[in-house]
């Protein structure tokens, strides 16, 4: 079994956080002693929790940048306050280079909470124990569709594009953010050039490779790729003309409109994938159900603020946080499933 160095930036500073690299090593999932498992139907992960730990005296937060690493530093300080203040304990905010760095931090008790995406959800709940404990809520809404966005709207487009209600241009339907729409039009990608996350991304990779495999199209033959590591970066690469397509979550346009504020006109959304279950928290099967319930429950509390909202909206968008879902969790893993990924 090897170790691996994962980097990432604490309030701080820079660190370094050591965690396990299990993929592949044969780990089962054990529930320590003492433990009490939180499990519903077999196919459904819904954790552990280990009665006989200690109580904590501090708790890492791991998350993941959806944009600018150094930005998220600063907007995750109020959460880790609120968060100390509410639970009597040091809460420290951690960044993780990517997803599965994230996942494996949770495994190795390096972090006890994890914001996480729908599929590192359910692995960290798979491999880990880790409860898939609460999910995001943006405009009310608990789930959200990829989209697909280009540089050439003439191609992609058989309708006008319109303003939406954010003053972006959209074609094809997808001016409300509700997939599926205008799918049929991504048929038109074959040869082009697109921007894709990490293979881990279910809005920047795994639904819009899922989709276009249901077009007929194989995404490791038929497109050239722009391997980018953000959202934000998939927006910009079509804004600069390095991609023609590119995929993110809806509608990550809004994260560069500030410094590209012709962004919405440029760059046209004309496609959205099947809904995606949101993002959330995963909290450590290391500690107790107690534990667990009482920072699940400080999260909801102070997302249910004016302070709280305007906080994890800095962070990722987040308007709410409710009870997680872990059934619906399981859409990610089948759409990954489809294309190969484990």
């Amino acid at each position: 079994m090897k170790l691996r160095k994962i980097a990432v930036a604490s309030a701080s500073g820079l660190a370094l956080l050591t965690a396990l690299a299990l993929s592949g090593c044969g780990v089962q999932q054990q529930t320590a002693a003492g433990a009490t498992s939180a499990s519903g139907a077999s196919d459904v992960c819904t954790g552990t929790a280990d009665d006989s730990a200690k109580d904590p005296t501090q708790l890492t937060l791991a998350l993941v940048p959806s944009g600018d690493a150094n930005k998220l530093v600063e907007t995750v300080k109020p959460l880790e306050e609120a968060l100390t203040k509410s639970l009597g304990i040091p809460v420290k905010g951690v960044i993780t280079q990517d997803y599965q760095a994230a996942v494996e931090a949770i495994g190795s008790n390096q972090a006890q909470i994890g914001m996480l995406p729908s599929l590192q959800m359910s692995q960290a709940c798979d491999k880990y124990g880790a409860v898939p404990a609460l999910q995001t809520q943006r405009a009310g809404k608990s789930s959200y569709a990829a989209q697909f966005f280009t540089n050439n709207p003439d191609k992609y487009c058989t309708d006008t594009p319109v303003k939406g209600a954010n003053g972006m241009l959209y074609c094809n339907g997808t001016e409300k953010g509700t997939g599926p729409a205008g799918l049929d039009s991504i048929k038109k990608i074959k040869g082009a050039t697109v921007s894709l996350l990490q293979a881990a991304s279910p809005a920047g990779y795994i639904f819009p490779v899922a989709a276009l495999k249901k077009a007929g199209i194989d995404a490791d033959t038929d497109i050239k790729t722009v391997q980018v590591t953000a959202n934000d970066a998939s927006v910009l690469a079509v804004y600069n003309g390095d991609a023609e397509v590119g995929t993110s979550y809806w509608d990550a346009r809004s994260v560069v409109q500030a410094d590209t504020p012709d962004i919405g006109e440029k760059v046209v959304v004309f496609a959205l994938t099947d809904e995606i279950p949101n993002d959330g928290a995963s909290i450590s099967s290391k500690l107790s159900k107690k534990w667990q319930t009482k920072i699940a429950d400080a999260m909801k509390e102070y997302a249910g603020t004016p302070e709280g909202v305007k906080a994890l909206t800095a962070i990722y968008q987040i308007t709410g946080l409710v009870d997680a879902n872990p059934a619906s969790l399981k859409k990610t893993q089948e759409a990954a499933a489809s294309i190969g990924l484990g």
